[in-house]
């Protein structure tokens, strides 16, 4: 992308995104948190393809260095600093306490991996003699009480400055729930309660808490693919993807709302931020949406809906997906192939209510001479799509996430930065000739990373300056700072859910609720005709109990999805409702793939439900519309998000890897009902879908498209049935629309 875009993108997303509101510091330590930043990114870069030290002491000074720099870079108090106070500043625009908690959280950080083999410093005059960490736990040293009380305190305070009060105060109920166990009012929750020793044992020492898996997987697999985006859109392939959008939908109805949706899907298969999909993408679109005709809201909707699906969407997805390998200890490449059906689902809905939309105002499709060529746009940026080639080349493969991020970076500066790229492969040949690296050289990566290089040097007046790849580095850390915060924060609450059990203790709780509301409507649902599967079977059939136990403990899982998600992050929202949720889909049949991504889809939604909806408030802000009925609209939008998550639990075949529900017929009955219902609801909320609509038609074709969505035929037939005289109605009114002597 052009400098003043990338510029403007980032202005944006400064202003709307909570995230990247960085205090204004002296130029002196913006030098220094720059650095900082480059170092950071530099060093998670080198150990994806060089070799992870020793987990505790990756694990620490990734938690460390992150947790110093929000220190540094987010102010305890929201609220832009004047120009003058800042430049009078005795410390460089940072407060003598904040540097002081960014050192203690570092020193606590990197406490553990300092002493996990055991530390003795009589030598020098300090008595202190700690053991290895294997003979500390269960008995911790007062030292070790020490600084984990401080990072517990600092992990509190860094997560509320980088992510709100929301995810702090979720953390410390459950560190109350741990410590008061006997006197929790709920019979159920209660347990024996542990001491703060006991505690912080378990959450500080062990790898159960702070440093288990939701820090490991940020700082192993997530924090590369964050790198990999950042990168990706610097050497030009978000420009690309945007291009190619506009020469494939900018000429039909409606033009740039369809350019917004396939840019944004292009766009989301390397960036699993909702809010950087919004602005890099809606800076450009939103405009030119309004320029067509579309209402400002409308506009900004379509721009939030399309780019909350980059959470969702394979080959890069949120931080929950990479999450979701390590809870369920499969491979990453069967979560791309589960998300794939449903992530197309969901840009078609969005699409669909576009045309409506665009065909129901009569709007045109973009200006000729405002498209690109296809030809200059593939000459131009061809190249850019190497490096996500060879990233899904390598997962593919059968090699580590963070490897192949490794591979897809390297290309990317290959191309965009040949000198960088050249001297990378010297580091490479020297490391492995006196064999001080463990990089992996498979020789297909190796061929197509030379191939990259080969492209960078063919491209050279176009290359781009070295000083925007060190400001690339220093952009991805400024994404994983947020991110691995709240790692941190959720990992004190698995640390509470494994020290007291309450996972099943909620799970039992969630399917409890569920049969008492069962048992409460029973004699109503037996009077409907159909049930919601139809395949006769006892264990399907909706209006059994445990069936109708299944669809109310769904209900209730994706209410609070939305709910909290009102407040917390998604990946916090999805290690929290998953460890819930899974418990008590699997006590009734739900194959626990489809229970977490059930969970995921309901949390991104949240990112759109209103009253906090941030997606929609960047959206809004960039169009000049309401933020809340940005949000409202948008969440209209993405109904497909709100109904396919039922379609996969009840038929898991749309998943595709779980091989004893899958067939090749079953996946296509699903999926093209499924395409067929989202289109027509996406009508009946539009009110249009060749001719206009009336509100009770809207209304028996909403009814209609969700029976057929849902996975049985015999819902299927009753939900045509419905749809059937509505099909007829705007089958005439097209007639004699076309008939008119207007139309003429």
């Amino acid at each position: 992308m052009a400098d003043a875009d990338l510029k403007r993108a980032d202005a944006l997303e400064a202003q709307y995104d909570p995230e990247m509101n960085f205090r204004p510091v002296q130029p002196g330590v913006k030098r220094l948190i720059t650095f900082l930043l480059i170092v950071l990114g530099v060093y998670h870069f080198y150990t994806a393809g060089f070799g992870i030290p020793r987990e505790q002491w990756h694990k620490g000074i990734h938690l460390g260095a992150v947790l110093l720099l929000i220190f540094l870079t987010f102010a305890a108090f929201r609220g832009r600093a004047t120009d003058e106070a800042v430049r009078r500043s005795r410390f460089g625009g940072v407060p003598l306490l904040d540097w002081v908690l960014g050192i203690l959280a570092l020193v606590s950080a990197l406490y553990i991996p300092a002493t996990f083999t055991g530390l003795d410093l009589t030598g020098i005059g300090i008595p202190l003699v700690l053991e290895e960490m294997n003979f500390r736990i269960g008995a911790p040293a007062p030292t070790d009480l020490f600084f984990g009380t401080i990072l517990v305190v600092v992990i509190l305070e860094a997560t509320r400055r980088a992510m709100g009060l929301v995810l702090p105060l979720v953390v410390l109920v459950f560190m109350l729930f741990a410590l008061f166990g006997p006197s929790i009012p709920v019979a159920v929750l209660q347990h024996p309660g542990a001491t703060w020793p006991q505690f912080l044992n378990h959450i500080y020492l062990t790898t159960e808490g702070i440093y288990g898996v939701p820090v490991k997987v940020i700082s192993t697999i997530v924090f590369h693919f964050v790198l990999f985006g950042v990168i990706a859109q610097r050497m030009g392939l978000g420009k690309f993807f945007i291009d190619i959008a506009q020469v494939f939908a900018g000429r039909f109805s409606g033009g740039p709302a369809k350019v917004s949706v396939v840019s944004s899907s292009l766009f989301g298969t390397i960036s699993g931020s909702s809010i950087a999909n919004t602005v890099t993408t809606g800076s450009l679109t939103i405009p030119a949406m309004k320029r067509v005709g579309y209402p400002a809201h409308f506009a900004g909707a379509v721009e939030a809906a399309s780019s909350t699906g980059g959470q969702i969407t394979p080959p890069i997805m949120g931080a929950a997906a990479f999450l979701m390998v390590e809870f369920l200890e499969i491979p990453y490449t069967t979560i791309i192939l589960a998300a794939m059906t449903p992530a197309i689902m969901h840009y078609v809905a969005v699409l669909a209510m576009v045309h409506f939309e665009a065909k129901k105002l009569g709007l045109k499709g973009m200006e000729p001479s405002e498209i690109p060529r296809i030809g200059d746009v593939l000459r131009q940026g061809w190249h850019t799509t190497v490096p996500l080639v060879i990233l899904i080349y390598v997962l593919f493969s059968g090699y580590t996430p963070y490897l192949a991020a490794f591979w897809g970076i390297s290309s990317c500066i290959a191309i965009g930065w040949p000198l960088a790229g050249t001297a990378l492969a010297v580091l490479a040949l020297v490391g492995r000739s006196f064999d001080l690296v463990s990089l992996i050289l498979d020789p297909t990566t190796v061929s197509l990373f030379l191939i990259s290089l080969a492209i960078g040097f063919m491209r050279w007046r176009t290359r781009e300056q070295f000083a925007s790849l060190a400001d690339a580095f220093a952009i991805g850390s400024k994404y994983a700072l947020a991110v691995g915060a709240a790692g941190a924060a959720v990992g004190i609450v698995v640390g509470v859910i494994t020290l007291t059990g309450v996972t099943f203790r909620l799970g039992y709780m969630v399917t409890q609720g569920a049969l008492s509301v069962v048992d409460s409507i029973q004699l109503l649902t037996a009077l409907l005709p159909f049930d919601i599967v139809g395949d006769g079977t006892e264990k399907l059939a909706f209006f059994g109990v445990q069936p109708a136990m299944l669809f109310v403990s769904l209900l209730f899982i994706a209410i609070s999805c939305v709910l909290m998600g009102a407040g917390l992050p998604t990946t916090a929202l999805y290690i929290m409702l998953s460890a819930i949720a899974t418990p008590a889909l699997a006590q009734l049949g739900v194959p626990p793939l489809a229970a977490h991504l059930f969970v995921l889809y309901y949390g991104v939604l949240a990112d759109l439900t209103p009253p906090v909806c941030v997606s929609a408030y960047a959206a809004g802000g960039i169009a000049g519309a309401n933020p809340f009925k940005t949000g409202v609209t948008a969440f209209r939008l993405g109904n497909a998000k709100v109904l396919v998550p039922f379609v996969f639990v009840y038929s898991p075949a749309m998943l595709i890897v779980i091989p004893e529900y899958f067939s090749w017929p079953e996946y296509a009955s699903v999926t093209i009902t499924c395409l067929i219902g989202i289109v027509l609801l996406g009508a009946a909320l539009t009110g249009y879908l060749i001719a206009p609509m009336g509100k009770p038609l809207r209304i028996l074709l909403a009814v209609g498209a969700v029976l057929i969505v849902a996975p049985s035929m015999e819902t299927n037939l009753w939900g045509l049935a419905l749809a059937a005289p509505v099909l007829v109605q705007q089958w005439l009114g097209w007639r004699r629309a076309a008939a008119s002597p207007l139309a003429a």
